[in-house]
């Protein structure tokens, strides 16, 4: 009997992994991936979360390859609105360290247990002393039976912990277009960029290797062909001074973007963290440091279960209630800077009167410490 299943090895199951080694307890990691996945959304990863893996040397490593991005800028028609300064706050990390997830996943995943890749789970499966995990993996159906499961498969292992419908779900009317691309030396190399105007949101963030990632508000139900969400692209960026960008645009993605936070994240001797138990806009860079940060705060309390058999009832009760506030907090800023990158163009000038004002003292540090998630409860 395996002591942890892990269901799903993205970075939040990978870090579960890696930390529970590190506490002396080895875990099973199951994931439907035939491999690690070069795709990447989240690219991210904030102050509490550095501050939470410095301990297990996974800091150092993932700062390696990291740009260090110690403020942000808010433009409307090239025109500086104000400025978020992330180097001011006094943390251990002053800064939101950037680095594609699949950098991500390469670094976590070093100090975590091989994945088993290919399996496909169908069931999860809580009993009196146990848990069995059915898995379909190479043709053939695998049940494991395991002390503890943690499923951590994103949204699609909600259905292995909660009933159908069983949760709140918001879908936003938003629709998004995305692309890295390269770019040439430029002063602001550094700095992450929101423009906002009549068109609404244009969001660009460094990369490792001059890159940026480039995220644009898309109307919905706009032609979905490739071709047409790449010149779509190419054109928001054109607007906002990105010529160069645009030429370098090669292809674009499109992602809607909804709202789940789940009331509980366990049921007896199953537990669910990330994006299968709280799902947010990503449209301020918090879910995955959401689930990193799951994670990092559930492993001593698995390590603990484990080594004395016995669950920590009150620490898991008060993390459990813990993880759930963050992630309202999470979902409530992500909705408002959803609403706030939409077209407005009837109150585009109401809108950049309102965040000139925001990013003025004394207001402005506390926006910076929102959005360094210095308010989750794990930081």
């Amino acid at each position: 009997m395996a002591d942890v299943v892990i269901v799903g090895a993205g970075p939040v199951g990978l870090l579960l992994g890696a930390e529970l080694a590190r506490h002396g307890v080895e875990a099973t990691l199951l994931d439907r991936r035939p491999a690690a996945g070069d795709g990447t959304r989240a690219i991210g990863i904030h102050s509490p979360v550095l501050s939470a893996l410095e301990a297990s040397g996974l800091t150092e490593r993932l700062l390696g390859g990291a740009v260090q991005v110690r403020r942000g800028e808010a433009r409307a028609d090239g025109r500086l609105l104000g400025t978020v300064r992330f180097e001011a706050l006094g943390t251990r990390f002053p800064f939101v360290a950037t680095l594609p997830q699949a950098r991500t996943e390469a670094a976590l995943g070093a100090a975590a247990p091989e994945p088993l890749r290919g399996a496909r789970v169908l069931a999860v499966i809580p009993r009196a002393g146990d848990v069995v995990v059915r898995a379909a993996h190479l043709g053939r159906v695998l049940e494991l039976e395991a002390r503890l499961v943690v499923v951590a498969a994103g949204a699609g292992g909600r259905d292995l912990v909660y009933r159908p419908e069983a949760l709140r779900r918001r879908e936003y009317r938003d629709r998004y277009l995305m692309t890295d691309a390269a770019t040439a030396a430029r002063p602001d190399d550094a700095v992450a960029v929101v423009h906002l105007d009549r068109h609404g949101v244009l969001e660009s963030f460094p990369l490792p290797g001059g890159q940026r990632r480039f995220v644009a508000w898309d109307a919905p139900g706009a032609d979905d062909a490739p071709e047409a969400r790449t010149a779509r692209l190419r054109e928001a960026l054109a607007r906002r001074g990105e010529s160069a960008a645009a030429d370098a645009v090669t292809a674009a993605t499109s992602f809607g973007v909804r709202r789940v936070v789940a009331p509980r994240l366990r049921n007896g001797r199953v537990v669910a963290i990330g994006d299968t138990a709280h799902e947010v806009s990503p449209i301020g860079g918090q879910g995955m440091n959401l689930g990193l940060l799951d994670a990092a705060t559930l492993a001593p309390l698995v390590a603990d279960w484990v080594r004395t058999g016995t669950a920590p009832e009150a620490e898991l009760r008060r993390w459990e209630a813990r993880r759930v506030r963050s992630a309202r907090r999470a979902a409530a800023l992500a909705s408002v800077n959803t609403a706030l990158g939409r077209p407005l163009p009837r109150t585009d000038v109401l809108r950049r009167a309102a965040v000139r004002a925001m990013l003025l003292p004394p207001t402005a540090p506390l926006f910076a410490h929102a959005y360094a998630m210095g308010f989750d409860t794990g930081a």
